[in-house]
């Protein structure tokens, strides 16, 4: 039977790392988080990382705009928001409603407050190995294998999901840490073949019950990123929990895994960002 990488308890030794090394600053790390609309999805993730910069002892500064926003309106925002010296690092919450340009949103916040490391600059620092920002999924995937000691070099590593939130970056740094990396996708010919020769498989589909204990090698490592509801409305991932952690070493169970070393990644990037302004 696997052993449960727990998400949660680590998240929560993280924070308390960042709570104190935030604590011998000269001011506060500040966190402006930004909303548009009412999507109750969106508002469950930003209450969620207002009570993780209470935990870490920061300052969270919210910015709910309604769905009618205007586009330079939202620009004006960031840029001033750029200007403020009190404000570390600048999120704006995605998706964004029909009819706002997300990439000129991403772009127009200044790369050094750009604590989800989405904007191109720090994309490519990623890219080159030298990242000023951990993206924050990833990140905390890496973080977790750390914690458990998994070492990816030398080992295949199978990325299901090419997003730029998670498979790419998450491959980047898989491959910065010496493993053998083969991102899957929607058009990969056979899927199951890929998976089965996975010494590592992180999956970030957002397919319910897409990775089942056929497609896992034995002794493997899996770690489920995706957040899904199945029929019943219960959160779940890509993974047929209880099949594949018959057959894995390591498993990070949904909820509770990296759902929130997500959130405690954030706070780091916070805590990196303040540190770098504050210099």
């Amino acid at each position: 039977m696997a052993t449960v990488i727990d998400g949660k308890a680590l998240a929560a030794k993280v924070k308390e790392q960042v709570r104190r090394e935030a604590a011998e600053l000269p001011r506060r790390p500040g966190l402006a988080v930004i909303i548009v609309g009412d999507d109750p999805a969106s508002r469950v993730y930003v209450n969620s990382k207002r009570k993780d910069c209470e935990e870490c002892g920061f300052v969270s500064e919210e910015f709910a705009l309604p769905a009618s926003t205007k586009q330079e309106d939202l620009l004006a925002l960031v840029g001033e928001l750029n200007c403020r010296e009190d404000m570390d690092g600048i999120l704006v919450q995605l998706p964004l409603p029909r009819g706002l340009d997300e990439r000129a949103v991403l772009l127009a916040i200044n790369p050094a407050k750009d604590v989800d490391c989405f904007h191109p600059y720090n994309v490519g620092q990623l890219t080159i190995g030298e990242p000023v920002f951990q993206p924050c999924t990833p990140g905390g995937v890496m973080e977790m294998l750390k914690e458990y000691h998994i070492d990816p070099a030398g080992k295949k590593c199978v990325v299901l999901g090419r997003s730029n939130i998670v498979g790419k970056p998450m491959a980047l740094l898989l491959l910065h840490a010496h493993g053998t990396v083969t991102i899957c996708h929607s058009r990969t010919p056979d899927l199951a073949a890929e998976c089965a020769e996975a010494d590592i498989l992180v999956s970030a589909v957002g397919k319910t019950g897409l990775i089942t204990a056929d497609m896992v090698k034995k002794g493997a490592v899996v770690i489920d990123v995706a957040m899904n509801r199945d029929d019943a409305g219960k959160l779940c991932g890509d993974v047929r929990y209880d099949e594949v952690a018959a057959k894995a070493s390591y498993i990070t169970p949904v909820p509770g895994g990296v759902g929130p070393m997500t959130r405690a990644m954030l706070m780091r990037n916070t805590l990196t960002a303040a540190k770098n302004h504050q210099r």
